[in-house]
């Protein structure tokens, strides 16, 4: 924390769009960190102003993952089209797989904002799971906006307290999250053949 509160001493707001974009893209750099280490800048100081770090912030979350989805949507889709059988992907499961996440994507993106890791990936699986754009779009700036209100109003006004409580926190969404995707796994896996004609119907090409 003291590195990053450094980098915002040095160049403020540059900083905190640039990791919280790049790691909306897919990169793993700890872009929530520098937003609390941007909010607790704030609240020392007043060289930075708390509104303009959420409007910031949430640009660069939006626009972040907004990229994601688009190199999800050209070149994800691709990979799993092409490399996918391998795995155990075929052409029906990667239609069972979309019809999901066109079904249940908004939760994900909007609840994986709070995940760490989701939150990184998020864009790229939208993207490549062909998540209508509009749906992504709304679902992407409301999540972006929520979670950046939420931990940088809570580091400004709250400060090493929120710092402290942010932690298990985050871990414990890490674990209800890995709880919730292997049950969602054992509960697809057990209805997989009905999944899958709902996919397919939903899916198939207007005549």
């Amino acid at each position: 924390m003291q590195h990053l509160f450094a980098l915002v001493a040095t160049y403020g707001y540059a900083v905190t769009f640039v990791f919280l974009f790049l790691e909306s893209v897919g990169i793993p750099i700890p872009g929530e960190g520098i937003l609390i280490a941007t909010a607790l800048f704030a609240a020392r100081t007043q060289r930075l102003e708390i509104a303009v770090v959420i409007a910031v912030a949430s640009l660069a979350a939006f626009l972040g993952t907004s990229v994601g989805y688009l190199l999800g949507r050209s070149a994800g889709h691709v990979l799993i089209v092409r490399f996918g059988p391998y795995v155990g992907l075929n052409s029906a499961r990667q239609r069972l797989g979309q019809y999901l996440f066109v079904r249940h994507g908004a939760k994900i993106i909007f609840l994986g904002r709070f995940i760490a890791i989701l939150r990184a990936f998020e864009g790229l699986l939208a993207g490549a799971n062909r998540m209508p754009w509009r749906r992504f779009a709304v679902f992407n700036g409301l999540g972006a906006i929520v979670w950046t209100m939420t931990i940088a109003l809570g580091a400004f006004y709250f400060g090493r307290a929120f710092v402290h409580l942010s932690r298990p926190l985050g871990l414990g969404l890490l674990v209800a999250s890995g709880i919730c995707l292997i049950a969602a796994l054992i509960y697809a896996r057990s209805r997989e053949a009905a999944l899958q004609r709902l996919a397919d119907a939903a899916l198939a090409p207007e005549v």
